[in-house]
């Protein structure tokens, strides 16, 4: 039977019902909704009647927070409407899975089947077009759908037999009119000519007609996002002049280099031959310089994952130190059109499917940078184009989407830039750029020989994603949300995580001799592009459910795939690694001698290809180029002429309550913060991470991160702001303290479908020409790139728009960040007039720098003066300009140009001084002088309507001390104790925590737990119990276990662990060995939910229990916050005091402590209460700014009755020397080495 739950939040506990009400009045204007109720409902089947009454309160809802109804729910009496919300049938829901998993975990079953829905209670008046409004806003038809309010009779959906994989007979014989006709009629992205280019091969070649297979095989090989079509045009007629007749002398001189460039490379006669291409000059420049030998740590291949370069890394470990030879990839990636029409599935599968990219070269993905456009999404829901999301909608969602996966699967996101440009309606760009690295010996790439195997591994196969590569590469219209919806991958990043780790195992990446990500063209591409010849089985591949075709399974784009080969003596081992892992894994096809792409389903031959004809890719296309005269004069204008107008301004605001929904902190590598200073107010341009070497090893080798583009720049003349874009990623590396001639750059193109005009073409063209100038202007080589070539909707087009990735190799020590250090120190700008002045001016600042000279720098992106407002914010230091700059262009752009506040005064020709940081907190620029604190509040409230900061709780709580009595302290020494770690799926801060306990001297088992059979979840209870019973500690550490799904934290974690078996271990650890345990975050939560705190035991809870919830915020929070050590009671504070302050990472959805009153009293008499959030003066604290979730009383941390189990929100895991080096604090509580010394 089916059985049906509806669960709510109860009063006060749901701050998102709060906020959707807020937008439903306010942006869209519908002020007779007087209240809003939410509730998640749930149908299961599949499930024992005992087994469903324990799960209700266990894995559905939690009686801290939830009030549970079974079968229907009471309707209020005042006028209301109800509006049920469900994915569409086929879409991944993380919820329901979770669900399932957990009912799985909880007590040994096969997974019930799980539906979920959303329930909206509106109460008021409403009218039709009210609702009607109300449902646009909800319900996106790519990925949702309105549902019944019935409940089914069963909820097993039954799939029809897919039919055969019949030819498309008559294909060879259509006529001009046929093949038009068919091109529209399949929907396919390759034009007519490269359809009477696949006609003519099956006639003349196969001699016979093609099955539907083959077609949208070949669509897919050949489309703009697979194989670059636009980029690979041969460019014709170009013409650079102006209407009136005048070369655009800028232009011209640069694609004059770029022809010098090509006879250096190619030799003058081939130069001759070879077509000109936006993917040659794009290309050139590396080639170029690399000709030259000024390349020295490229990394080159055959095969093509991701960009990457040799970097020696000092590595240190008990044994000594060495030097590694370690290759630091990075790539970018982008997921417009999928963001465009599903903005939460886009963007999280943008950051999942730039991951996989050099996740698939064998190297670790440690970091992430997201850059993004959008129209300004404060604009009123009556702005929205028909056929389109708000642009409020657009940006709020998918940055919920991309820091959902991003935090979940484990990954620093250092950087978050949002520009804003009204082209950007047209298509939103969602852009991301990762961090790689990994010892060179681990990485193995050999050409595959015949007979080697190719195994796929991960996630299953379904509809979602079909289409993607061909459905990117098309302009949209109006009707694009209604009619992509198989296009949007889903993400699972939990997945994601397993491959992850799995491919960290040395033994594993030396066994592979190829391997490939699935994102675009799904088998087809992923496995058809490992080797020339393969015979692939589509049987093989394994479903998410029956009913797909062979078609389908060939396409498919469904995420958290990789297909890797490797020798056929390798096969069963690597299996058998990767179900360790709680990984399938499984032979998809062989490699083949024969040089042919086969694909066989049911028995069948569906697809047999030509290695050679599929990479033709397709018809030659051809494109004239003409590039107009631009007037650059707006370029060299301000765009502001205050301060208070620059603070105020929508290009130079406050991203802060966008950046921090991302995780910032995790691996514990980050060298910087996104945001610095005291206050942690100074945003900076860059990000810097060390190398993320295994625990157990440490090292001082870094990388930093930077961006530059302009949109406003770009659009008036696509060449200079191309150039200015490569010029402005690079002056921030020199800023954060890098060698720009170290270096490295990535380019992301995206531009407006150029159709056959020539002055479309032009933009393109000239942009990557002005990219070209840069690099051979300064010696560095953009070795890799992404193009996004259909940014269109109707008439409307995106900017001309080129994002420069730059990245370079640093010692952590070397990182200089923005803020303002110290008042009285002179402050100057280093700047040039052209390229060798700009160079001269970056070899002197860096001379400084690496003598100790430099103690803040900004690298000038809108002007000088938005520099020094910036750098005032994070220490509130003030500013005041000297009379030597007292006609300097304070509100002009000064590309290549640092502001940098010196230790002293110095005298060099690239350097003017221009004024002095001052105590005062003030900033005076000329005769316009504004406290910082008013600059700030400016800055951040222009967006603080869509990416909030603050919430309404603030004022200050009493402080709690409690001193009763010293921490127990172990009766028998133990030199090493042993930690277990258990590894759920969704733990993301396992090796942070493993190098923590290491650290201090202790040895450490990690146990992952495998759920992908009954069988393997009892083996997995078994080996946890057995770690249990042989440690002395149990480290419950962070992470999204289950992705927090379904609604409430830790339920993965809690689910398992009250197995019986497992809970007798840890009674027995805690109540007759003397043991440890600790829970931190998404432990914490773990902790809380089974009782071990507060009160030492597992047991049932009930609505008195304490509990954490939603940050008040209702958002993510990641940053650094203050705690006061309240408590003697714990060992594992042994090595701190009451009233101790100590700096924390924190970053988590749900960390509002919440208990009644006299519980609350009753922890504070006890000593239960460790740790409180304080403000900079040490006092406990409500405010957003200080109390990150809104904890009652500020707590931190608590624990049980004997202080000898911790739970605390901060990531105490999560230090080291070189960390956070932009936000001053004492960061070592000594947690770790206080737990070692209890046994000791």
């Amino acid at each position: 039977m089916v059985y049906r739950i509806f669960v709510e939040k109860r009063e006060g506990l749901s701050p998102e019902a709060g906020n959707l009400l807020g937008d439903l009045r306010g942006f869209l204007g519908i002020e007779s909704l007087e209240g809003i109720r939410i509730l998640n409902r749930y149908d299961v089947e599949g499930i024992d009647p005992a087994v469903y009454e324990k799960a209700k309160h266990i894995v559905f809802s939690e009686p801290q927070v939830d009030v549970v109804w079974d079968e229907c729910f009471p309707e209020p009496r005042n006028l209301h409407s109800l509006l049920a919300v469900e994915a569409l049938p086929g879409q991944f829901d993380q919820r329901a899975d979770s669900c399932a998993q957990c009912v799985q975990l909880m007590a040994g079953v096969e997974r019930p089947l799980v539906r979920h829905a959303r329930v909206y209670l509106l109460e008021g008046r409403l009218t039709r077009e009210d609702l009607d409004r109300i449902k646009g806003y909800l319900i996106n038809p790519v990925e949702s759908r309105e549902a019944s309010m019935e409940k089914p009779e069963t909820l097993v959906r039954t799939h029809d037999e897919p039919p055969a994989v019949e030819p498309l007979a008559g294909f060879t014989g259509l006529d001009g009119d046929g093949l038009a006709t068919l091109l529209d009629r399949l929907g396919l992205a390759m034009d007519l000519d490269d359809l009477k280019f696949l006609q003519a091969y099956f006639r003349d070649t196969e001699h016979r007609d093609p099955t539907i297979t083959e077609v949208r095989v070949v669509d897919t090989y050949w489309s703009d996002h697979c194989r670059h079509t636009t980029f690979s045009t041969h460019l014709e007629n170009i013409r650079i002049e102006g209407l009136d007749g005048r070369y655009d002398t800028s232009v011209k001189a640069a694609y004059e280099r770029y022809l010098a460039a090509r006879v250096e490379v190619y030799g003058e006669e081939k130069a001759a031959k070879r077509p000109q291409t936006l993917m040659d000059i794009a290309t050139i420049g590396t080639k170029v310089l690399k000709k030259r030998g000024l390349l020295p740590e490229l990394d080159e291949s055959e095969e093509i994952n991701a960009c990457s370069i040799h970097v020696p890394a000092r590595i240190t470990t008990a044994a000594g130190t060495v030097e590694q030879d370690w290759l630091l990839m990075f790539k970018n990636e982008t997921h417009n059109h999928p963001t465009e029409i599903e903005p939460f599935g886009g963007a999280a599968t943008c950051i999942g499917g730039c991951i996989r990219d050099p996740l698939s070269g064998r190297a670790y993905v440690h970091q992430a940078m997201r850059v993004t456009g959008c129209g300004d999404p404060r604009a009123s829901f009556e702005d929205t184009l028909p056929g389109k999301l708000p642009q409020r909608k657009i940006a709020q969602t998918a940055a919920a989407g991309y820091s959902s996966y991003g935090n979940q699967i484990g990954l620093a996101t250092g950087h978050v830039a949002e520009l804003y440009h009204p082209g950007y309606i047209a298509k939103h760009l969602e852009c991301g750029a990762v961090v790689a690295a990994a010892p060179a010996e681990n990485v193995r790439r050999e050409r595959p020989a015949p007979g080697d195997v190719v195994i796929l591994l991960g996630g299953r196969t379904g509809r979602d994603g079909i289409g993607g590569a061909t459905g990117s590469s098309k302009s949209h219209n109006t009707q694009s949300l209604t009619t992509m919806a198989s296009e949007v991958q889903k993400g699972n990043a939990p997945e994601e995580r397993k491959l992850q780790r799995l491919f960290r195992n040395p033994a594993v990446t030396k066994m592979i001799k190829r391997c490939n990500d699935f994102g675009a063209g799904g088998v087809s591409v992923a496995i058809g592009e490992l080797a020339d010849g393969l015979e692939i089985d589509l049987d093989a591949v394994r479903k998410k459910y029956d009913g797909l075709d062979g078609t389908e399974l060939a396409i498919s784009e469904s995420q958290e795939r990789m297909a890797v080969v490797v020798a056929p003596e390798d096969e069963e081992q690597f299996i058998a690694l990767a179900g360790t892992e709680n990984l399938e894994a499984y032979r998809a096809a062989v490699v083949t001698e024969s040089p042919r792409m086969v694909m066989k389903w049911r028995g069948e031959t569906i697809a047999d290809l030509s290695r050679a004809f599929l990479d033709t890719n397709g018809a030659v296309k051809r494109a004239a180029v003409s590039v107009e005269e631009k007037d650059r004069t707006a370029m060299g204008q301000p765009r502001f002429h205050s301060l208070r107008e620059l603070a105020a301004s929508l290009p130079c605001a406050s991203r802060r309550g966008l950046a921090e929904r991302f995780d910032s902190t995790i691996g514990a590598g980050s060298v910087t913060m996104p945001f610095g200073g005291k206050t942690q107010r100074t945003p900076a341009q860059s990000m810097t991470a060390l190398l993320p070497v295994l625990p157990g090893q440490e090292t001082d080798q870094a990388s930093v991160m930077a961006y530059g583009c302009d949109p406003e720049r770009l659009s008036i003349d696509p060449f200079s702001g191309a150039m200015d874009a490569v010029v402005t990623s690079l002056t921030k590396l020199v800023a954060a303290g890098a060698d720009y001639k170290k270096a490295y750059l990535t380019l992301q193109e995206f531009f407006e479908k150029l159709r056959a005009e020539p002055e479309r073409w032009g933009k393109p063209f000239a942009a990557l020409l002005g990219a070209l100038e840069a690099q051979l202007d300064y010696g560095c080589a953009a070795i890799g790139g992404k193009d996004s070539m259909s940014g269109s909707f109707m008439d409307l087009d995106v900017p001309p728009t080129v994002i420069s990735f730059a990245i370079a190799p640093i010692k952590a020590d070397e990182a200089i960040t923005p803020e303002f250090k110290e008042a009285g120190h002179p402050v100057y700008v280093f700047a040039g007039a052209d390229p060798e002045n700009i160079k001269a001016a970056w070899d002197a600042f860096h001379a400084l720098a690496r003598s100790g000279k430099v103690k803040a720098a900004w690298a000038v992106e809108d002007s000088a003066a938005e520099a020094v407002v910036k750098m005032s914010f994070g220490n509130r230091l003030g500013f005041r300009s000297g009379a030597e700059w007292e006609n300097g262009p304070w509100y002009a752009p000064l590309y290549g140009a640092i502001v940098a506040e010196l230790a002293e005064e110095v005298d060099l020709p690239c350097a003017q001084r221009i004024g002095a940081t001052v105590a005062e907190p003030v900033v005076a620029v000329l005769d316009d002088s504004v406290p910082i604190d008013e600059l700030l509040a400016l800055n951040e409230g222009v967006l603080e309507d869509v990416y909030p900061t603050r919430t309404t709780g603030a004022g200050s709580v009493e402080p709690v001390t409690w001193t009763g009595k010293a921490p127990a302290v172990m009766p028998h020494g133990i030199a090493r104790p042993r930690v277990a770690i258990p590894v759920f799926p969704g733990t993301n801060c396992e090796y942070d925590s493993v190098r923590a306990c290491l650290r201090a001297g202790m040895t450490v088992e990690t146990d992952v737990i495998r759920n992908l059979t009954p069988d393997t979840l009892a083996q997995s209870a078994l080996g946890l119990e057995h770690a249990i019973k042989t440690a002395q500690i149990v480290f419950l550490p962070g992470g999204f276990s289950g992705g927090d799904e379904p609604d409430g934290s830790a339920k993965f974690i809690v689910s398992f662990l009250r197995n019986p078996r497992l809970t007798d271990a840890i009674h027995d650890l805690l109540q007759n060995r003397d043991g440890l345990m600790l829970g931190i975050c998404n432990g914490f939560q773990a902790l809380v939910k089974l009782g071990l705190v507060p009160f030492g035991e597992i047991r049932d809870a009930d609505a008195g229990c304490p509990t954490l919830t939603y940050n008040t915020i209702g958002r993510h929070q990641s940053s650094i916050v203050r705690t006061r050590v309240c408590s003697s009671l714990s060992p594992w504070l042994m090595e701190t005091a009451p009233g101790g302050i100590y700096s924390v990472p924190i970053s988590h959805g749900e960390g509002r402590f919440a208990a009644p009153e006299s519980v609350l009293k009753q922890l504070a008499e006890n000593g239960q209460i460790a740790t409180q959030y304080v403000d900079p003066d040490g006092v406990p604290a409500m405010d957003t700014a200080w109390n990150p979730n809104g904890s009652l009383w500020a707590i931190e941390g608590i624990t049980s009755p004997d202080g000898r189990v911790l739970g605390k929100m901060g990531h105490s895991e999560r230090i080291g020397p070189a960390l956070y080096r932009n936000v001053p604090g004492n960061y070592d509580m000594g947690l770790f080495r206080s737990a070692a010394k209890y046994f000791r």
